[in-house]
């Protein structure tokens, strides 16, 4: 059922489309009650306004504090015209049937890094919550609009229905009003209850994420998905990045694609290429191009290089694409930019799963998101941790055996420790001139992994003579050095740490090995 639209009220921080509705509701005949710049600003455009006080008989006060927490208005929005009408004409209370109310911008002000306390504070919006909530529990009567984008839909709707508004509309809205405020709530929340705690991490913690799509299934086909991104995701994530073409991304590939994307993010200033299978990189390299990047990462494994998802960091041109489709069955490719040219060479695969992420100097996008935050969901209860920013460089470095690793062996230390940290543990990878040679993941021992990654390179026909050995945790055994110095490995990084670091020390000196610690534990589970 429509509802028709005679009195609306009107008062916004975000102006935005504010006097084409205006103007709309003018042409409709709906008295606007309005407050402060917002009529200021409708009267400038010649729309005319009605002052909240003059229509509640009451001033504002304390410094605007008090304005909108009256009988008359709430009395106007909360009243069921079929069984209130009595008692509102019996108070002089006129029915607002329209409300249009974005909140203070608390979340802007507490991003500024200048934001003091008593800022903060003032920009807790609180007549303007009480409004939504009371306009959108009687959303059989009344209109509520928290967002200038649905301003068009109310003005379609007057013009469609001769002023009034669909009830599927109302509700539709009212939804979202109360989505609005439940954000709006959390984010103040989680603002003084870190401010309480007095360090990052809030005595509560409260989200509100927003569905993007309805899966067809999750890991597995019995069970059901959907796949949901934070009010404001962090620029070139997985959440923000554009689905160019092919079906939408399955559970696995959102998984998948997110673990590429961070682990080849990791290598800036130089054309980088990840293939990740089953969450696990299976190749990574870095080239003189895009294009000698992904020959080399692909050489790791071609064989767990079948149906993967390939992470680039630069950008993707048509021959590249073109050598991509002909080599491999892939299931999603990502890339910071894909030219036009290359888009029309994907287009000829149209189930391939292509994403842009957009370039990665985007700036994060503001407000209280903790972007920096891992969650991870346990039975009953949510872990939370800073992500895995550690990053490490020469200087980090601590030498502890006898010989020092050459300026090569530097290089290819400081690869395997950014390829490391995206492997499953217990990770070990063998690495060789900016490419993986061998990947050994998720075993419930580190000699294993250590094993398994020796096997896959000879099984590739790869060398491990003269590469370098990450481990992302230390060797509780020096099983794990001489493992390496038998495969032919000539240098280890690993982060030490283990009571038995002296036999691991001496193991590698035995050998010749050099061996790195980095103090820093990069476990992935």
């Amino acid at each position: 059922m429509s509802h028709p639209v005679r009195c609306a009220l009107l008062s916004v921080s975000d102006k935005r489309g504010l006097v084409e509705l205006g103007r709309a509701l003018m042409q409709h005949g709906v008295k606007i009650l309005s407050t402060g710049g917002t009529a200021a600003r409708l009267r400038a455009a010649g729309i005319e306004v009605v002052e909240v006080a003059e229509h509640t008989g009451f001033a504002e006060m304390m410094d605007g504090r008090v304005k909108t927490l009256h009988p008359a208005i709430h009395g106007g929005l909360l009243g069921r015209r079929d069984v209130d009408a009595a008692t509102m004409a019996a108070h002089g209370i006129e029915g607002i049937d329209l409300l249009v109310v974005n909140l203070y911008p608390f979340e802007a002000a507490v991003a500024d890094p200048n934001c003091d306390w008593v800022t903060a504070i003032e920009n807790i919006d609180i007549g303007g919550p009480a409004m939504l909530r009371s306009a959108a529990k009687n959303y059989a009567f009344v209109t509520v609009a928290v967002d200038p984008a649905d301003y068009s839909r109310i003005i379609d709707e007057l013009n469609a229905h001769n002023g009034a508004v669909a009830e599927t509309i109302r509700f539709d809205l009212a939804v979202k009003a109360f989505e609005h405020v439940a954000a709006y709530d959390a984010a103040i929340a989680n603002y003084l209850s870190t401010a309480l705690s007095g360090n990052d991490f809030p005595r509560t913690v409260t989200m509100q994420i927003e569905r993007v799509e309805q899966m067809r299934y999750g890991e597995n086909p019995h069970q059901q998905a959907a796949f949901y991104r934070e009010r404001e995701p962090c620029a070139s994530s997985i959440a923000a990045a554009e689905l160019v073409q092919g079906k939408a991304l399955s559970f696995n590939n959102v998984v998948d694609a997110d673990a590429a994307l961070e682990c080849v993010r990791s290598f800036a200033g130089q054309p980088a290429c990840v293939i990740v299978k089953h969450a696990n990189p299976c190749g990574v390299a870095v080239g003189r191009d895009a294009a000698s990047a992904y020959q080399r990462a692909f050489k790791t494994d071609p064989t767990s290089a079948f149906g993967g998802i390939i992470a680039f960091n630069t950008a993707l041109d048509a021959a590249l694409a073109t050598t991509v489709l002909a080599q491999q069955f892939v299931e999603v490719i990502i890339a910071p930019v894909i030219d036009e040219a290359a888009r029309d060479v994907l287009a000829t695969k149209a189930n391939v799963r292509v994403l842009c992420t957009g370039p990665w100097d985007s700036p994060v996008l503001s407000g209280m998101d903790y972007t920096n935050m891992d969650y991870k969901r346990v039975g009953g209860g949510l872990l939370v941790q800073q992500r895995d920013t550690g990053r490490l460089n020469a200087d980090g470095l601590q030498v502890v055996t006898e010989r020092s690793p050459s300026r090569t062996e530097i290089d290819d230390l400081l690869f395997a420790w950014k390829v490391v940290k995206f492997v499953k543990s217990n990770a070990i990878v063998y690495c060789k001139d900016g490419m993986t040679i061998g990947v050994g993941a998720g075993q419930m021992s580190r000699i294993y992994s250590a094993r398994i990654a020796a096997i896959k390179a000879r099984d590739e026909g790869l060398s491990i003579a003269g590469s370098v050995l990450a481990s992302d945790a230390f060797f509780p055994f020096r099983d794990g050095v001489d493992q390496a110095a038998a495969a032919g490995v000539s240098a280890i990084i690993q982060p030490g740490g283990s009571i038995r670091d002296e036999q691991t020390i001496a193991a590698a000196n035995e050998h010749g090995l050099a061996m790195v610690f980095t103090g820093m534990r990069h476990f992935r589970h």
